[in-house]
């Protein structure tokens, strides 16, 4: 009986390593050097409130502002006026701020929301920009927690820092009202963002962040990922070069209307998180200094 069962035990050793070895191939055979930071024609310009067309700045240029908004929105006609009102009222009442204009940037085609928040991030004149979920789930004036817990971390190296807004503090609450199948399914992706790709930040995946202009550049210039998981590998690329991040408490409350569907997107997520790992690991993906967009 001993024997048989070292056999099975064996057999299942050598099964498992031939997955992760197949696994790691198909990672790196269907793996992109670099992202594509192709901008479309189509996408280097926004509309003035004369209707004019006017071309958008760059990251690389020097800011103009001292805080920047990017907010990715994919039929969200309900829920971004609402979110939009808070934000610009807020902004208006900070006199250092003023909320100057908002620009529309029209993508010729889906990128996903990182995608999507990168188009932004390059286009953004602030010294610090802030990425912000359509829905207004988390509460605009909580951007000035982020500000601090930002400041906190100076002296910032490279002038480079993050600041991730979280909602781990609000965790026992969400477990009592969610089903016993998506407590698992959170833990469960809680444990391979952990495993695999970033340590120490407990809720990578709220959409409020800001950034330095530095930082952003830096981080968003190796992205590869454009999908859900994004934020993963944002934050892995960060801890990567070094780049402190805090991350503070937020207010956050459920928004119905949420483009997330429970299972196939975990699952989409799960099988993000191990390629990211796979792919830096077999070096299919390499971490260098941020290229100009032309």
């Amino acid at each position: 009986m001993a024997p048989l069962l070292l056999q099975l035990a064996g057999l299942g050793a050598a099964l498992l390593a031939s997955a992760l070895i197949l696994i790691s191939f198909v990672a790196f055979i269907t793996a992109t050097e670099m992202p594509d930071l192709h901008r479309h024609e189509q996408e280097k310009f926004f509309l003035n409130a004369r209707g004019q067309k006017e071309t958008l700045p760059s990251i690389w240029d020097s800011p103009t502002k001292q805080l920047s908004v990017v907010v990715p929105s994919y039929n969200e006609e309900k829920r971004l006026p609402v979110m939009m009102d808070e934000a610009l009222s807020y902004l208006e009442k900070r006199q250092k701020y003023g909320s100057d204009k908002v620009r529309v940037i029209t993508l010729v085609k889906n990128r996903g929301k990182g995608g999507a928040i990168r188009m932004g991030i390059f286009s953004s004149r602030g010294e610090k920009i802030l990425m912000a979920d359509a829905d207004g789930a988390t509460k605009f004036p909580d951007v000035e927690k982020l500000e601090k817990g930002l400041n906190d971390l100076q002296p910032w190296p490279d002038q480079m820092a993050i600041a991730c807004g979280s909602r781990a503090h609000l965790e026992k609450e969400s477990i009592a009202q969610r089903s016993y199948f998506r407590t698992l399914l959170m833990y469960g992706f809680h444990f391979l963002v952990w495993f695999l790709c970033v340590k120490g930040i407990r809720d990578t995946q709220c959409g409020f962040k800001l950034l330095t202009r530095e930082a952003a550049s830096r981080t968003f210039s190796s992205l590869h990922i454009e999908r859900w998981a994004f934020d993963v590998e944002l934050l892995y690329i960060a801890q990567f070069f070094k780049i402190p991040i805090a991350e503070i408490a937020v207010n956050w409350t459920e928004i119905e209307g949420s483009k997330l569907v429970p299972f196939w997107s975990w699952l989409q997520m799960g099988k993000d998180l191990l390629f990211i790992r796979l792919r830096y690991l077999t070096g299919a993906w390499r971490l260098q200094q941020p290229r100009k967009v032309n």
